[in-house]
């Protein structure tokens, strides 16, 4: 499967988000991606008044995702908000597959209330972990500040996860980059797993703010840590192959999840290898 990494400036306003994203999965298609992958907040960026965009995932900024979608018959990843029925908004990643039609809606679990943001102030957590069928492969979700969070990409493994996808907006800061480059590469490594991580970068059409709008380091990893793309810091779309054999191939060699000790840590479903048939 062919996964594009789509490192996006995001503006407030999501009209012109819609053609950024129409313009990326041009550029996906030219490269021939089955999956594309775009930023947390791709709808709109942080800082602006996400209460007075939040609709539902069926409503006009979802149906424009699941219009590009299908036009260009590459299944989505994209990070939209969604109203919350006590009044703040979940910061949703939505799922589309090449038909266009909407396959998953996850809602961030963990809120990033750290480093001097409270994400919490207007986003409330979601709470299901969240595996979808997208591009041929078993695809879990994560979305930005999750990725600090080791216990929930293990869920989405054992839950089928062939390939993991992080859409962000990670904030700069000190020593921040440092962290997001080895946060994605630590949950490829200790779930032998592909990683395709999307982030913003700073849209300069747009008035300053302090709220977060990202970094890029947009990142594809695989299962043995080893960083495949890596967008700088700079807007772009780049495609690359997520290749299932080679994460048999590791597992056959390094079966680091056969070693788990359920009996101290905890029932869950049963990993099994079948390198002879890769």
């Amino acid at each position: 499967m062919r996964v594009a990494l789509c490192q996006l400036p995001v503006s407030p306003d999501p009209g012109v988000n819609i053609g950024r994203v129409r313009e990326a999965l041009a550029s996906a298609a030219r490269q021939r991606a089955d999956l594309a992958v775009f930023p947390e907040a791709t709808q709109a960026r942080f800082g602006s008044d996400l209460r007075a965009v939040a609709e539902t995932a069926e409503g006009p900024f979802g149906q424009e995702l699941a219009e590009a979608a299908r036009d260009r018959r590459i299944a989505l990843v994209a990070g939209v908000f969604e109203p919350a029925p006590d009044g703040r908004v979940f910061n949703t990643a939505v799922a589309y597959d090449a038909d266009g039609a909407l396959v998953a809606a996850y809602r961030k679990i963990h809120l990033f209330d750290s480093l001097g943001q409270t994400e919490s102030d207007v986003v409330a957590p979601g709470s299901v972990p969240t595996v979808v069928d997208l591009a041929g492969l078993r695809v879990g979700i994560l979305t930005c500040y999750d990725i600090r969070f080791p216990e929930l990409a293990r869920a989405l493994l054992d839950q089928g996860a062939e390939l993991l996808v992080v859409p962000a907006a990670w904030a700069a800061g000190p020593l921040k980059e440092e962290h997001w480059m080895t946060l994605v590469r630590a949950r490829a490594i200790e779930n032998t797993i592909w990683v395709a991580a999307a982030g913003q970068v700073p849209d300069p059409s747009s008035p300053p703010t302090r709220a977060p709008t990202g970094i890029g380091r947009s990142m594809l990893v695989d299962p043995m840590g080893t960083v495949r793309l890596d967008l700088g810091p700079d807007p772009g779309v780049t495609v690359a192959e997520v290749d299932c054999a080679l994460t048999a191939r590791v597992r056959a060699v390094l079966p680091c999840l056969e070693h788990r000790r359920r009996d101290l840590f905890g029932p869950g479903p049963s990993w099994t290898r079948d390198a002879e048939d890769t």
